[in-house]
């Protein structure tokens, strides 16, 4: 099988995809990879042939980036700023550039990121089956009425008809990595998901003594988020917790002044080596960092500030898996009372740990590649 997987956006996007290309590579398959400019040196560094679809400063994670203002975004500016960056240009950015990617690779089958809008659009045209990768946790972006129009706008640039239902999004294999349970059962589309395990099952060593905290905003919204590190390190300073804090490449720890002995300020850490010796995350919400708590069955504190975050929250909180505060007003008293509210909370706990439970008893990768090799 040649398998061309295709994203659009940051590495929040492609993250999600690694793990199954490099799986279906593993399994003997030709894989290559499409997706913004700025991070072929990613797609490179993993093994994979990459083809930009934009030119490569775009979404390059290389670039140091300082902080600005804090921008927070309730859900409604969300969907707008989706159906302006995925609908409109990224959909038209990936219609004109993949035709070019599948004529030159010649795969039998393109794997799309839920959020890549223009690639069946291009696979269409070329007749080539397109499988699904849902990246959004809760699933509430993609709705008919908010993205049909934009999208049938591209549609009709290439020649082909209106898909007001957006059924060529949903007519081939889905798939996710995600809890079966999180994914909202208000999502607008809902194909018949093939639920696969993408990592292995964490393991969580027995923990004595102070509870530890992870902070982190992500790889994109935390250049955009003022004064909110420091609001969220002062609270939980305050605390006899441990406290390790991711603030990106673009950030200088000591920008952050000061620190107490108990509280590490680092530009990256990788999550998977952080998350089994910590007992809460607190985090913006995105579903990256949100799926990876809930695999560890942890507990979250969220801040949403865009995308899909205020939508993963809400969901969050229906299953009791999550407590939401304010970036905008949220004080460092009120960051430190809800922080302990929440490691003391037990029945949270059980909550997180039944929904990893949940996780680790989907089947493997080699089921997702199975699937693919089926679809094509």
């Amino acid at each position: 099988m040649r398998l061309l997987v295709t994203f659009v956006g940051g590495l929040g996007h492609l993250t999600p995809l690694l793990p199954l290309a490099r799986a279906a590579r593993e399994a003997g398959h030709d894989v290559a990879i499409a997706g913004s400019g700025g991070l072929v040196p990613r797609i490179e560094q993993a093994g994979f042939t990459a083809f930009a679809t934009s030119p490569q400063p775009h979404h390059d994670q290389a670039v140091a980036k300082e902080r600005t203002p804090l921008e927070v975004m309730d859900a409604r500016a969300t969907e707008i700023e989706f159906a302006d960056n995925f609908a409109d240009r990224g959909a038209r950015r990936m219609a004109l550039a993949v035709p070019d990617v599948i004529r030159a690779f010649e795969p039998d089958l393109v794997l799309r990121d839920e959020t890549d809008l223009g690639t069946p659009i291009a696979a269409e045209l070329l007749d080539v089956p397109v499988a699904t990768h849902l990246v959004l946790a809760a699933g509430l972006l993609i709705r008919p009425e908010l993205v049909a129009p934009r999208l049938d706008a591209v549609r009709a640039e290439h020649g082909l008809p209106p898909d007001p239902g957006l059924s060529r999004l949903t007519s081939g294999l889905t798939l996710s990595d995600a809890p079966p349970s999180f994914r909202s059962p208000d999502a607008p589309l809902a194909p018949r998901v093939t639920h696969y395990r993408s990592a292995p099952t964490p393991v969580r060593a027995p923990r004595a003594g102070r509870a530890r905290v992870y902070v982190t905003l992500g790889t994109i919204f935390n250049t955009a988020s003022g004064d909110l590190f420091d609001r969220l390190l002062t609270g939980l300073g305050d605390l006899d917790v441990d406290v390790v804090a991711t603030v990106g490449q673009g950030t200088d720890p000591a920008d952050l002044g000061p620190q107490p002995s108990h509280v590490r300020v680092e530009r990256f850490l990788p999550q998977g080596d952080v998350l089994p010796d910590v007992d809460l995350v607190v985090s913006h919400g995105g579903s990256g960092s949100l799926m990876a708590a809930l695999a560890h069955g942890l507990p979250s504190l969220l801040l949403p500030l865009g995308a899909d975050q205020p939508h993963n929250a809400v969901r969050a909180e229906e299953l009791g898996v999550a407590v939401t505060l304010s970036a905008r007003t949220v004080t460092s008293e009120e960051v430190g009372a809800r922080a302990s509210a929440v490691l003391a909370d037990g029945g949270m706990r059980a909550r997180c740990a039944a929904v990893a439970d949940e996780l680790q008893a989907l089947p493997g990768q080699s089921a997702a590649v199975a699937a693919l090799e089926a679809a094509c």
